[in-house]
């Protein structure tokens, strides 16, 4: 209707305009981009900001195409009972769908990096609206990796995620929507101590992550590294962390402990946590840094923090047997998504959830583990 009413307005402008034909193309033309400027920021005033690239569609398709000898009323009334005819037909098309089967019994947990995200630390559009409709529509979706929740909460906050985020690698269990940790796998505080005196012996620092009261609170010791300087004015950024200048923890229990350091010192360091026996005792992970080339992390946990246990509380606490997961590791995952190939994970995803003739996929099934394994059955079943 904006744009028509423009358009209208437009025609009765120009029809009155008495001058020779380059100098009435001439003005036409300022018209046509003053009035362009007119219909954008009308959508604005009444709050209707969505309808603005349609408005200008129906307001440039009733300008441009225009013979001047035609009834500008009946032209912009029929340019208007077009595109609202579209209108009708897109709405029908969008409700019509073929009967599909939701599988409301299954877990589906994706990773992020590599999987999720594009390379910006942002989801596709597509990804976006269809992982959002099918939430919605009660798909028992969520994420595991090895962020803090403070870290996937940016990238995550246009996803209308319902339940549990498994973060820092399995060591919690958050709930984003009510800021609360509802599981948390902690290092004891015997443990914590003998390991935060191997790091001062080797004249290091660390990062200690705890959680007090729902609120993660990192201890650190400011050095002269630039890297570690850094690295602290980015995360000290966010709400979701606390950072505190201290070397001391008291008596919190630790979710992990974090060192970033030139490559050959982390290895140093890991030697060290091999002679003393912590590698047995604890989760040790190390690995090179994407941001900080030259640098790497070591990070420790609890030996209990893994995905795999986490993702059986979470199923425990759902009430679901059946999982499928989605990640970018060859034979960790039930579906292998390419790193890059971002809208893989929803596309597969949507034929998992609601299959239209049929399905097949790999079930996770408790019968059958052995060594701490686990089995797989493959299902294929007819549609409904």
């Amino acid at each position: 209707m904006i744009g028509a009413l423009y358009g209208l307005a437009f025609l009765l402008i120009e029809g009155s305009f008495r001058m020779e034909n380059s100098r009435k193309e001439l003005c036409s033309a300022l018209l046509v981009s003053v009035m362009i400027v007119i219909v954008l920021y009308t959508t604005v005033l009444i709050k209707k900001k969505q309808a603005s690239y349609f408005s200008c569609v129906v307001f440039l398709s009733i300008v441009v195409n225009h013979a001047g000898d035609l009834n500008p009323y009946l032209f912009v009334w029929n340019r208007f009972l077009d595109t609202v005819i579209g209108i009708l037909i897109g709405i029908g098309v969008n409700r019509f769908s073929l009967p599909k089967d939701k599988k409301k019994d299954v877990l589906f947990i994706s990773g992020l990096d590599d999987t999720l995200l594009h390379e910006d630390d942002n989801l596709s559009d597509y990804s976006r609206i269809e992982l959002n409709r099918m939430l919605d529509e009660g798909a028992n979706f969520t994420i595991s990796t090895m962020r803090t929740p403070a870290s996937l909460m940016k990238p995550m906050r246009d996803i209308r995620l319902k339940l549990p985020v498994i973060a820092m690698d399995g060591a919690v269990l958050y709930d984003v929507n009510e800021n609360a940790y509802l599981k948390v796998y902690v290092i004891s505080n015997v443990m914590s101590r003998k390991v935060f005196a191997l790091i001062k012996e080797q004249g290091l620092s660390c990062f200690t992550n705890v959680i007090i009261d729902d609120m993660l609170v990192i201890y650190y010791n400011e050095t002269e590294d630039e890297v570690h300087r850094h690295l602290i004015r980015e995360m000290r950024r966010s709400p979701y962390r606390n950072y505190v200048k201290s070397e001391e923890f008291h008596e919190n229990d630790v979710v992990y402990f974090m060192l970033l350091y030139p490559r050959q010192v982390i290895e140093d360091f890991y030697q060290v946590l091999l002679e003393n026996e912590i590698t047995e005792k604890l989760k040790v992970l190390k690995y090179d840094s994407v941001d900080y080339p030259g640098y790497a992390y070591i990070k420790i946990y609890n030996r209990n923090a893994t995905r795999e246990n986490m993702i059986a509380y979470l199923k425990n606490m759902l009430h679901l047997k059946k999982t499928i997961t989605f990640g970018s590791i060859s034979g960790r995952y039930d579906v292998v998504i390419r790193p890059g190939d971002t809208n893989k994970v929803v596309q597969e995803l949507k034929k998992q959830y609601e299959p239209v003739f049929g399905f097949c996929r790999r079930e996770q099934d408790d019968v059958g583990k052995s060594k701490g394994g686990r089995a797989f059955r493959s299902f294929c079943r007819p549609g409904k």
